[in-house]
């Protein structure tokens, strides 16, 4: 993906080495009970001590923190992804005559708390429309290239979209529809309705890949391969059979490895917003 020259998103969030609260962590675990047993030594409450590290400023902290290169240069990366789907959902919301709210980017490590609760990291990126906040620790990327066999920066750009991609439906109405639909389904009922809403997500991914490149030529040889490797790699059967050895369709949240590469190809392939309504598919 050519993403080097492109715009940097004023969106990003970043929490790394933060508490659930927004405290930074100080080294956390074991370094907080040193800290403790230090000023127990010298005969200070350790409360005080603790609240004090808690309450000094994050940039102090930071500047004191190690910074790992790698690290540095995918927050730039996704800060680049981000910006790109901010220009081009901003254009498609314009050609409707609506404007588009661009969603922050939050960047967590271990854990976090949103709007929607507290998330663990093992969950995966999520998106929540109680603050219109996306959440990734970066340390999926990892996962989606080892676990899922789907290396690649545009896999990774492909996780990224799919996550606008539900901030999309939030702003549109869709997700308070089906989520209003879902609570007087049944399980099963409930279960195909949010895989309707991941399908679209995923078509909303490949809307934003096919204007991106159109706009702004971003797309590489083997980048569109790289997305659908991802989201291969985390289809509901794929991972159902990984963990438990046989797959349970009506259990399905997310949809199958084939329908998620051919929802996302489908809108890489038109560009159009309207070919993404999964509701109205008779075949998903």
């Amino acid at each position: 993906m050519r993403w080097e020259s492109g715009r940097r998103s004023d969106n990003i969030e970043d929490r790394r080495g933060m508490g659930l609260g927004g405290k930074s962590l100080v080294g956390g675990g074991i370094g907080t009970v040193v800290i403790a047993l230090i000023a127990l030594f010298m005969g200070v409450d350790p409360g005080i001590v603790l609240n004090q590290i808690a309450d000094a400023p994050r940039s102090e902290q930071a500047a004191n923190a190690p910074t790992d290169p790698r690290e540095e240069r995918l927050k730039e990366f996704v800060s680049v992804v981000l910006a790109d789907t901010e220009d081009t959902w901003g254009a498609l919301f314009r050609q409707s005559g609506s404007q588009y709210e661009n969603p922050k980017l939050v960047l967590f490590s271990g854990a976090v708390q949103s709007a929607c609760g507290h998330a663990q990291a093992a969950m995966g990126p999520f998106y929540c429309p109680g603050d219109h906040k996306l959440y990734l620790d970066m340390s999926f990327f990892d996962d989606l290239a080892r676990r899922h066999d789907a290396p690649g920066d545009f896999a990774q750009a492909y996780v990224i979209a799919h996550e606008v991609g539900h901030h999309v439906q939030t702003l549109l109405g869709i997700a308070e529809k089906v989520q209003a639909a879902r609570q007087r389904a049944g399980e099963a009922e409930s279960n195909r309705l949010q895989v309707r809403m991941e399908l679209q997500a995923d078509c909303f991914a490949g809307i934003w890949a096919h204007h991106a490149d159109k706009a702004r030529n971003i797309l590489e040889q083997g980048d569109l391969e790289e997305a659908l490797a991802a989201a291969a790699g985390v289809g509901d059967d794929r991972l159902q059979r990984q963990a438990r050895g046989h797959v349970v369709p009506d259990s399905f949240t997310h949809g199958s490895s084939e329908q998620r590469m051919r929802w996302f190809q489908n809108g890489a392939k038109t560009g159009e917003p309207k070919r993404c309504d999964t509701f109205k598919a008779a075949r998903l």
